[in-house]
């Protein structure tokens, strides 16, 4: 287990990702910056927490496209189980900062930001199942298109931009979850090759 921890770069990319996520949730739980609206008059809102989960996608990305073939390819290891549990431990660490934070700091974004780094995690895993440099770009697109033009107008997203859902609204948790699951199971049945 330790090849596969210095492999997937657990210290060196998992681990400061995390500290990052936690550190911007307690810096900017609050925050956001005003983006104009394409499809509607107006302008939009974007809080930085809803940029947060790129954070955790980014340096999952990461982690689970280092490989060492010569010790991952022996069917007696159980490099999958490994790598879902990273990235399950990763996903329940994250969102466990952000919920502590929206908890102690009453902010409704970092409860979002729990619930999306759960959506966009899961989104990562599914593009990256379909092919490996689609994981990177799957959620920050969605991040930015929902950015754009996920909003009929100020404060109402239209249903698929779930990330930009309320925090409370159980359907988009349920969906969200339901995202992460199917993730992860694709996850432990792809085999991941390394990025060139």
């Amino acid at each position: 287990m330790i090849w596969w921890c210095k492999g997937r770069r657990v210290t060196t990319v998992v681990l400061p990702g995390l500290l990052v996520f936690t550190l911007l949730a307690v810096i900017a739980h609050g925050e956001s910056v005003t983006l104009p609206g394409l499809l509607a008059s107006g302008t939009n809102l974007l809080f930085l927490m809803h940029l947060t989960p790129l954070i955790v996608t980014g340096s999952l990305t990461h982690s689970l496209a280092q490989r060492l073939p010569e010790a991952e390819d022996l069917s007696m290891r159980p490099v999958p189980l490994y790598d879902t549990a990273l990235t399950f431990c990763t996903v329940l660490a994250s969102a466990s900062v952000a919920w502590v934070v929206g908890a102690l700091a009453d902010s409704s974004t970092a409860f979002e930001a729990a619930r999306n780094t759960l959506f966009l995690t899961g989104l990562m895993l599914l593009a990256g199942a379909v092919h490996p440099q689609a994981a990177t770009v799957a959620p920050v697109a969605w991040v930015f298109i929902a950015a754009f033009v996920g909003y009929r107008d100020i404060r109402r997203p239209w249903p698929w931009a779930v990330t930009l859902h309320p925090a409370g609204y159980v359907p988009t948790f349920l969906l969200c979850l339901a995202v992460f699951l199917c993730g992860l199971l694709a996850l432990r049945h792809t085999r991941r090759r390394p990025t060139p």
